[in-house]
């Protein structure tokens, strides 16, 4: 069987796009991991499925590199936006150049609203969720929680911000915001010889998080610039994440260290996040890009 596809990247957290309206693929985690090996496939850090949707324009499915599948990705949903606006000229509700630079998208995390501006798209990822049963995190109820690793917490209410968590032979300070998927953020002195590798993995899958998180690692230069690198979930460590960008920018003005509007450096580039006090959404814009079209045999 022969499979069309896009390679695309924002900021190098690159994606595998398939259009599955017509197809109706199946096996989408083990096709996943089949064409995110960069060494048997074609090679990415997740694989992104465009669908029909009866509530928005299209619906994307996101699926990590071990086959799992995530609520949201916001560099794959600026990507999944500029596929649809150099290749589909409809959708079931109706033609897609009336919509001019505007587009719905459907995810697991709800609906998100994309604005094209040029070579760069604005999402509106919408309000940050803090409440720890619904990121979710397990805390305790005490009023100085201390999480050592491998201990189990029941889910309580309320946000979790700058709190200690052991792991191994250090305690961090942890900040979790959902931008539609789990985010743990970390305020790190530099986080360019910060060994992401070695501690990602182990805060990624500790027992706090009971769906696993995103883990950002992230550098204060000044109030309106943060340097961040970032362990996702199911993918490892990754060149850029739009949900992690976010996030950090969210936790950064939690703990007072940035303003609302940041730019996040990232390893692949610069992302523009401003989180609105008019409406307490994340406004996130960046780049998508198209690297090659190709067919594969699978």
């Amino acid at each position: 069987m022969k499979i069309r596809f896009t390679k695309m990247h924002s900021l190098g957290n690159d994606f595998v796009v398939l259009d599955d309206r017509a197809a109706k693929l199946g096996k989408l985690r083990q096709l996943a991991v089949y064409l995110c090996n960069r060494r048997f496939g074609v090679g990415a850090d997740q694989l992104l499925v465009l669908c029909d949707s009866k509530k928005a324009d299209f619906r994307m499915r996101i699926l990590n590199a071990d086959g799992s599948e995530v609520e949201m990705c916001g560099n794959g949903i600026r990507c999944l936006g500029q596929f649809i606006w150099n290749n589909i000229t409809k959708s079931k509700k109706g033609d897609i150049r009336k919509a001019l630079n505007f587009l719905s998208i459907e995810t697991p995390a709800g609906i998100i609203q994309l604005q094209k501006s040029g070579t760069m798209i604005n999402v509106n990822m919408g309000e940050p969720v803090l409440d720890a049963k619904k990121v979710p995190v397990r805390i305790s109820q005490r009023s100085k929680p201390i999480f050592s690793e491998g201990k189990h917490r029941r889910l309580s209410p309320g946000p979790v911000i700058d709190h200690p968590l052991k792991i191994k032979d250090k305690t961090f300070r942890i900040t979790c915001v959902s931008m539609g998927n789990p985010h743990a953020v970390i305020v790190v002195k530099d986080v360019a010889t910060f060994p992401v590798q070695l501690y990602g993995p182990m805060i990624e899958k500790h027992r706090l998080f009971p769906r696993r998180t995103n883990v950002e690692f992230i550098q204060i230069i000044n109030r309106t610039n943060i340097k961040m690198r970032v362990w996702e979930r199911g993918a490892g460590e990754t060149m850029a994440c739009g949900t992690g960008a976010s996030a950090s920018a969210v936790a950064s003005v939690l703990l007072g260290l940035a303003e609302r509007k940041v730019n996040v450096h990232l390893p692949g580039g610069r992302l523009l996040v401003n989180w609105s006090e008019t409406d307490n959404h994340v406004y996130m814009t960046g780049d998508a890009v198209t690297v090659f079209e190709g067919v594969i045999e699978i």
